[in-house]
């Protein structure tokens, strides 16, 4: 018999929570050392004064409130159901606080993703790829056949991945098929999906043809459009909805309650949310399911250029949550110094940090980080320009910001979640 999603997941957080805090976790505090995380956490120590060593990342309690409630309004008036992408944090707390915020479920990108999912009694998952190892299916088909109230829905992009899929599932056995959207790609050298219409059709065929998938719907990622700007990415998204319009009419959605039709990462939501309102009315009911998954932290580089917020402001804004604090190791030379944090701890393939307070090691206050710039990232090492008539000293602490929340989440096992005074009211766990 299936296990309720809310027990599973209850059990699954409350056995986070009894984790021991020892060596495994950078920036937690030494004296933490055989506490469990919910012990620490009932502690509420600060994050400057309660033991943390630099460099130490964490996360604002009040933007992350701020982002989830943000999206969960935004999705809900434009008609939308949410599935974000957990690839972003792979942090079950924040799943469990995504769902609790309105959202359909989590999109993942590979299998091993949809594994910790489950393990944490997510029931609805779509996966944004299409997946032809053999193993993974045997375990995706186990795992339906297992719990009748599990809803996975999965890309395919090709009519051998259609071939490799049928092949892995009917020698697994599975007695109940596997839900696909046919992905459209973004054009002429973006990354995967199909790319004509024609090929499309094919492709729906041999899903029709296949015995053990379900055609239920269409989506892609309009972020990989060429040169994308609004007028391109509208133009994708309108042939996403056409074909969604003639495969319905051809009854190639024969069985299935409601229509899949899916897009939107964290740069273009707003041309999704208009196109998708424009679709005809079909056979049967729709689910216009939006995946945007880094407004959970935001961050202070590129999301914060490229969000949708910014072109309709009316509609909300997001809060970068991340703050990298670490501190100044040396001071070598006149305009230079160095912080104790590097390509270890900080996301640095779309942007370098960015200095946004100093914490002074003398009396712990605090003030803007004017006229400091990060050039370079070593391994362990940020490399600082200081502008003349700049003070800075060794030992004080610098907040960065961090530019791309997915490769941010992923050099943390454990985060602290700090107040705007830096008390630390929890501690996010990640599995990458």
């Amino acid at each position: 018999m299936a296990t309720d999603h809310s027990d599973q997941a209850v059990a699954a957080l409350t056995a986070l929570a009894r984790e021991r805090v020892d060596h495994r976790f950078k920036g937690l505090p030494p004296s933490a050392e055989g506490l469990t995380v919910g012990e620490l956490a009932a502690e509420r120590r600060s994050l400057f004064t309660g033991g943390f060593t630099t460099p130490v990342l964490a996360l604002s309690a009040e933007a992350l409130e701020h982002n989830l409630v943000a999206m969960e309004r935004y999705s809900a008036a434009h008609g939308l159901a949410f599935a974000p992408h957990g690839k972003t944090s792979m942090a079950p707390q924040l799943f469990e606080r995504q769902l609790a915020h309105g959202a359909w479920g989590i999109t993942a990108a590979v299998p091993t993703q949809v594994r910790v999912y489950r393990a944490f009694g997510i029931q609805r998952i779509f996966l944004a790829n299409e997946v032809v190892d053999a193993t993974a299916l045997h375990w995706l088909a186990a795992e339906l056949d297992a719990d009748p109230d599990f809803r996975f829905i999965a890309y395919v992009d090709s009519v051998r991945g259609v071939e490799l899929m049928d092949a892995a599932l009917r020698e697994a056995g599975a007695r109940r098929p596997v839900d696909v959207v046919v992905e459209l790609g973004g054009g002429e050298g973006a990354r995967t999906g199909v790319r004509t219409e024609a090929e499309c059709r094919a492709v729906a065929d041999a899903v029709g043809a296949s015995g053990t998938l379900r055609l239920v719907g269409m989506a892609g990622y309009e972020a990989e459009v060429p040169k994308a700007d609004g007028e391109r990415v509208r133009a994708w998204l309108r042939r996403l909805t056409a074909l969604t319009a003639e495969f319905d009419a051809a009854g190639r959605f024969e069985g299935v309650d409601e229509v899949v039709v899916s897009a939107g990462g964290s740069a273009w939501f707003d041309a999704v949310a208009d196109v998708l309102a424009e679709l005809p009315t079909l056979s049967r009911p729709v689910l216009k399911l939006l995946r945007s998954g880094a407004y959970v932290s935001h961050d202070d580089g590129h999301y914060r250029h490229l969000t949708p917020f910014n072109r309709v402001p009316e509609e909300g804004e997001l809060h970068p949550a991340f703050r990298l604090w670490a501190q100044v190791v040396s001071r070598p030379e006149p305009g230079q110094a160095f912080l104790n944090a590097g390509k270890r701890d900080a996301a640095y393939d779309l942007d370098l940090p960015a200095p946004q307070l100093i914490r002074s090691a003398r009396d712990g206050a605090t003030r803007p980080a004017t006229g400091l710039s990060i050039t370079a990232l070593s391994d362990q090492h940020a490399w600082v320009r200081i502008a003349d008539g700049t003070e800075l000293e060794v030992g004080d602490w610098v907040a960065l910001g961090l530019s791309h929340p997915c490769t941010s989440f992923d050099k943390w096992q454990l985060i602290p979640v700090a107040e705007a005074d830096g008390t630390v009211t929890d501690y996010i766990r990640t599995f990458f």
